[in-house]
């Protein structure tokens, strides 16, 4: 049993989508797909990933450095004790020798892609979704068919104004979603809060509206926004500050009751460690959002849930940043608090299967084995082709 090939390639997104940070008329994504020389129907295991959205493709330092480490390796030291299936958590060893301490985002979202395509490989093997086998490893209790999902949206774009969103959170509540998630920053204040009452008076209340203002915000911005929603009692107030600013952050905490959520910019298990230590993020309401394609994976992130269990932190405060179905399947193999959605903003990586179905604001699991990227027929397209 072996790897016989690994190939990636650089997809552009073609949007003209802005938050408050940027836009995305320049971004890619990187697709990857792991070869294997495993049959099943009479044809070889291909395991497929994207590196997620909101980085650029990563395939140089995969051809350069990841894919090289892989192939030179003897392919009895990358297989599971059984030997009848690919271990993970080896692959992931591999990838990282010769690395430094340090300097994440460089290698994180190429690592964590491979990694990903790896497991979808390891589910195919087992013939069972990817979120089954991922229960059967981390979690206890049953099995969901089914986890709560967001919708994310509300973007600045050209013409857009307050009819357009309005229009925009009308038709996702009619698809069946229930929690909405709007861009602020990218206005005034003023028109930030006109967009957030409108946006409030269809979704029902500060409960099922969550805004995002993607770590935009210096100290008077943030002070002042957070002053201006904390009587709206928001589902959460995301990334209102630099990743990085821990002394910010836990400025905040102690000035707004809310919560917050942040996270999906940091990209190892002591990033988020700093985080919620120096942040002082609160574990009783706060949320965080690692993006686990992107943070070296799913081994990785089961270390990142250990280290915040051991802190008071439950899975229940977790919902991953990513709207596709690599996050959908970890938030349901971990038992994780929900999975966010991103219908029609980022073309063929945007959504889960064509088949997919939300409801009441829960979204029902596909039985697919792997990831399910089988259901997705325009990106499944471009994966196949790479194999």
């Amino acid at each position: 049993m072996k790897i016989t090939a690994i190939r990636e390639v650089a997809i552009p997104l073609r949007s003209s989508l802005r938050n408050s940070a940027f836009d995305f008329s320049e971004m890619t994504t990187s697709v990857v797909a792991v070869l294997t020389d495993v049959m099943s129907g009479g044809k070889p295991v291909v395991g497929y990933a994207f590196n997620s959205t909101g980085r650029y493709a990563c395939g140089a330092q995969m051809r350069d450095r990841l894919i090289p480490r892989i192939m030179q390796a003897a392919p009895e030291t990358l297989l599971d004790a059984s030997g009848s299936n690919f271990a993970p958590e080896k692959f992931l060893a591999c990838m990282m020798q010769r690395e430094k301490p340090g300097g994440h985002t460089e290698r994180s979202v190429a690592v964590g892609t491979i990694e990903m395509a790896v497991w979808d490989a390891v589910a195919k093997i087992e013939d069972k979704p990817l979120h089954a086998v991922l229960f059967e490893r981390f979690s206890q209790g049953q099995l969901a068919q089914k986890v709560p999902c967001y919708v994310g949206g509300g973007w600045y774009a050209p013409g857009k104004g307050i009819p357009q969103l309005e229009d925009e959170i009308n038709a996702r509540l009619a698809e069946g979603y229930t929690t909405m998630k709007i861009k602020v920053g990218g206005a005034s204040l003023s028109d930030d809060l006109a967009r957030l009452e409108a946006a409030l008076r269809l979704v029902g209340g500060g409960p099922h509206l969550a805004v995002d203002a993607n770590a935009t915000f210096d100290r008077t911005r943030a002070m002042s926004y957070a002053n201006a929603l904390a009587p709206y009692a928001l589902r959460w107030l995301e990334e209102p500050t630099d990743p990085l600013d821990f002394s910010l952050l836990a400025e905040l905490t102690q000035t707004y009751a809310s919560p917050l959520a942040t996270g999906e910019n940091l990209f190892s298990t002591q990033d988020i460690a700093n985080l919620v230590r120096f942040g002082r993020l609160r574990s009783d309401r706060d949320i965080l959002q690692m993006d686990i394609p992107q943070s070296y994976g799913i081994v990785q992130f089961s270390r990142t849930l250990e280290m915040l269990s051991a802190q008071g932190w439950q899975r229940a405060s977790i919902f991953p940043h990513g709207g596709n179905l690599m996050t959908l399947a970890v938030v349901a193999g971990f038992g994780l608090g929900g999975c966010e959605a991103y219908p029609d903003v980022f073309g063929i990586f945007a959504g889960f299967n064509d088949d997919a179905r939300v409801a009441d604001g829960m979204i029902q699991l596909s039985d697919r084995p792997g990831i399910g990227f089988e259901g997705q027929h325009d990106l499944y397209k471009v994966m196949r082709a790479l194999a």
